[in-house]
């Protein structure tokens, strides 16, 4: 089904489940030992469920489809402080498919444990160590038992669950340019929040995962919602299934200091390298700290804080490719003293010794009368963000060779 023709908000709305058609069956010979089933020490202790298998007499193993970060935890904007007797309808787009999939669920900001029931995938109903229902603790996160569903790539698939007793705060990704729904007893609300939900893997024949971290210009900022235009969305279209590719963007995410979510330095290995099946990283963060208030004047501190990054990586086998950053004259925030913050911040990268690979968008994007402006045909309108048509170029920025070709044996970082 092609990505911008999705028919899972249709079905975002009907409420209810369907019985499962298939039984679960377990193996033990495709067990989940990944970092996302292991404390970090961003998130502290994880509920994880019992170590999930693959369906029998089936072949893949698990990746993830589909991920985004939590970053913050709030008092639902539909219902005040009300969040009992809620269903959730979190419509996701996935990268690639699968035969099976299970569910991640955070309480990550929550400050008391969350009873979980009624999950279903696609209306599948899903189980935690073999029960309908689960209490996630406050700061943690469970991963559910494998279901036996279809999960088709370039695809949305919904994620129901309801929350009969919850008090809050609410677990989210705000911003996610998707719709999803929230019914209570009031209503049903479309929402653009992704709630208590942070991952789908699916039981696959692809080869990896594809993990982009970044900022706003990943998470999309300017893209048309639902049009799943975001760039890490037309690299998976490029990809067309071999590869997931997983967007760990938060818009106004920084580095080196916290702000709107963990800065980057911290939730790295839990978003990026807790990622299931993760090959390779692309690493986008930077822009804010140059551009946000307070504003870093030591380009040096960027780029040491890009190298800490790419070298835990290094550790997990992972291939880095790290971008240069945008032009953003005509912001509200651009002074000519922190853009030279930010091309200095580009000439370390495009030196070497950052990464093992450089995606140079900040020559690609820019104007060339004016290079310390973005592209008009690219620009959203506030000068920072792009529109649909930047974020389609910088997806095909990517050379995809890159992704999949082994990092240097000698690591000189």
């Amino acid at each position: 089904m092609p990505r911008r023709q999705g028919y899972a908000l249709l079905i975002a709305l009907v409420a209810g489940t369907a019985a499962l058609a298939a039984a679960v069956a377990f193996t033990g010979s495709l067990l989940f030992s990944g970092p996302r089933a292991k404390a970090s020490a961003t998130t502290g202790p994880q509920n994880t469920a019992r170590t999930p298998a693959a369906p029998a007499h089936s072949s893949g193993r698990w990746l993830t489809t589909w991920a985004t970060a939590p970053v913050l935890g709030a008092a639902d904007p539909n219902h005040g402080q009300d969040l009992a007797h809620r269903t959730i309808r979190n419509v996701v787009h996935t990268s690639i498919g699968g035969n099976a999939a299970r569910i991640t669920l955070s309480n990550l900001f929550g400050t008391r444990p969350l009873l979980i029931d009624n999950v279903t995938v696609n209306t599948r109903p899903v189980t935690f160590r073999g029960a309908p229902a689960t209490t996630v603790g406050a700061g943690r996160q469970i991963i559910s038992d494998p279901v036996v569903v279809p999960v088709a790539a370039d695809a949305d698939l919904v994620v129901t669950l309801r929350t009969p007793t919850a008090r809050g705060p609410v677990t989210v990704h705000p911003n996610s340019h998707q719709s999803s729904y929230v019914e209570t007893r009031q209503g049903t609300w479309r929402t653009t929040a992704w709630r208590y939900l942070t991952a789908v893997d699916v039981h696959s024949p692809a080869a990896g995962a594809v993990v982009v971290i970044g900022d706003s210009l990943t998470a999309g900022t300017g893209s048309t919602t639902d049009a799943n235009s975001r760039w890490p969305d037309v690299l998976s279209d490029r990809l067309n299934g071999r590869y997931a590719v997983v967007n760990q963007g938060i818009g106004g995410n920084r580095l080196l200091r916290d702000g709107i979510g963990q800065r980057a330095l911290d939730r790295f290995d839990r978003d990026a390298l807790g990622v299931t099946g993760a090959k390779t990283v692309i690493i986008a963060l930077g822009i804010n700290d140059v551009q946000g208030f307070p504003q870093e004047k030591d380009p040096q501190r960027i780029t040491d804080a890009l190298r800490t990054m790419t070298q835990r990586a290094h550790a997990r086998g992972l291939r880095v490719i790290g971008a240069t950053l945008m032009p953003y004259d005509g912001y509200r925030s651009w002074t000519p003293a922190q853009n030279t913050v930010r091309t200095r911040v580009n000439e370390l990268i495009r030196a070497g010794g950052i990464f093992d690979q450089v995606l140079d968008f900040d020559r690609d994007m820019r104007d060339p009368a004016q290079p310390d402006r973005l592209l008009p045909a690219y620009d959203s309108g506030d000068h920072l963000h792009l529109n649909d048509a930047g974020y389609q170029r910088l997806g095909s920025l990517v050379n995809l060779a890159d992704l999949v070709r082994a990092r240097p044996s000698s690591d000189a970082l």
